[in-house]
């Protein structure tokens, strides 16, 4: 019975001190996340700080809150028509005047925020992985990978992005889901570009040699190290491309090859008011300011983010 309980209290001894040791990784998880959130932090004062920024910043706020809220927003239905009321100007009824069918402009304004973020949604998800992928890959391996897709990366640059645009829903058909698709195909080379050049600038870095004579495979170091240092770079590219892809799809659904009536698309909105622009000047005024508001924003951001991501800054 005394060699037993020598035994249970040997054991018991042995364990006592590995119990920090399991609470060690939860520690420094935490201490991790309170250190990423200061940095974030420390991030959105320097990014609000300049105030063309936070211009920037609350006009995208409250274009996305517009869009969440446009039902309750919205004072009239944005296809509900009313002919004997139609071409009527701006009033307390009709905040922002009424159009050739009599429906509210700015009902169907505030309805249309959803489709213009709906769009630059959409393409910045397809756009940033295609032009990340494209341009690491060929960045870090060189040779005739390099050649092969910055070839096709120059095709796509050669051609105005609009006119390219114009020809893919030309060949896919006017909707509002192929303008998508052909704004995107426009829209990943300048990110493949500037993702090319940032690992063209890394892949000699000692810490990449260092991973690669531990063993770490092109696939470790391309997701591990590579990819996550260009991200920054991307993702002040992406803002910026905002402005051009709301511009492009307003311009696209001006031609009537974007969304399709009665959307109440912003460049859709201006192509039907062009008619009677000149008497009824509100019809184009109130999505034109939309769009410039919106897209003067996006830039405002990027030039934002550029200062604050920029290393160079500090």
């Amino acid at each position: 019975m005394t060699t037993s309980a020598t035994t249970i209290a040997a054991a018991s001894a042995a364990a006592t001190p590995s119990m920090p040791s399991s609470s060690t990784p939860v520690s420094q998880a935490g201490t991790a996340g309170q250190a990423l959130r200061n940095e974030a932090a420390r991030l959105l004062r320097r990014l609000l700080r300049n105030p063309l920024t936070a211009a920037g910043v609350c006009v995208i706020l409250l274009l996305v809150a517009v869009a969440l809220f446009a039902p309750w927003l919205a004072t009239h239905g944005p296809y509900a028509q009313d002919l004997a009321n139609a071409l009527q100007p701006p009033s307390a009824k009709h905040w922002f005047g009424t159009d050739e069918y009599g429906r509210d402009v700015y009902s169907r304004l505030v309805h249309g925020a959803r489709i213009t973020l709906y769009i630059v949604a959409l393409v910045t998800v397809i756009v940033g992985p295609i032009g990340l992928v494209v341009g690491v890959v060929s960045g870090y391996f060189g040779g005739w990978v390099d050649t092969l897709m910055m070839r096709i990366t120059d095709i796509f640059l050669s051609f105005p992005s609009l006119v390219l645009a114009l020809a893919f829903v030309a060949a896919l058909g006017p909707g509002l889901d192929h303008a998508v698709i052909a704004i995107a195909l426009t829209g990943w080379p300048p990110i493949a570009r500037l993702a090319r050049a940032e690992t063209l600038s890394l892949r000699n870095a000692d810490f990449i040699t260092a991973a690669q004579l531990q063993g770490a495979s092109s696939l470790r170091i391309l997701t591990r190290y590579i990819a996550p240092l260009c991200l920054s770079s991307v993702v002040v590219r992406l803002t910026m491309n905002m402005a051009s892809i709301i511009l492009t799809a307003a311009g696209l659904g001006f031609l009537g090859l974007g969304a399709q009536a009665p959307l109440p698309e912003w460049g859709a909105m201006i192509s039907e008011g062009r008619r009677y622009m000149l008497d009824s000047w509100w019809l184009v005024a109130a999505p034109g300011a939309a769009i410039l508001m919106v897209s003067l924003a996006f830039n405002l951001l990027g030039d934002g983010l550029y200062d604050v991501l920029d290393p160079r800054s500090e």
